[in-house]
């Protein structure tokens, strides 16, 4: 299971641990072991609490949907890229990003 997208979602969300906590009803204790590998495989309450705080569905924590993920060399160049952007323009590279997702699923 790819949890390791949970911390880069949280970053991408703008979120420290302690917000992503609170906001999700998942203990802080938890959550850092997820964050930090000690958890491999999380209760499905606890993934799914995360998934609505971090706008995202169960399927984007399954590292064997291969087709539908980046390669890491890509995904942590384009991370970095949007880290540079202020919070404007990563509005913005979001919603063109969620245009071309909706773009792909009509195809």
């Amino acid at each position: 299971m790819g949890l390791e997208v949970i911390n880069e979602l949280r970053k991408l969300k703008g979120l420290t641990s302690e917000q992503l906590s609170n906001q999700s009803g998942v203990p802080i204790g938890t959550l850092n072991k997820i964050l930090s590998g000690v958890t491999k495989d999380p209760k499905l309450e606890t993934l799914k609490a995360l998934a609505k705080v971090l706008d995202c569905s169960l399927n984007d924590f399954d590292d064997s949907n291969n087709n539908n993920t980046c390669n890491s060399k890509t995904y942590s160049e384009a991370f970095k890229i949007f880290q540079m952007l202020n919070s404007d323009f990563q509005r913005y590279a979001l919603n063109q990003i969620k245009s071309l997702l909706d773009l792909q699923n009509k195809l």
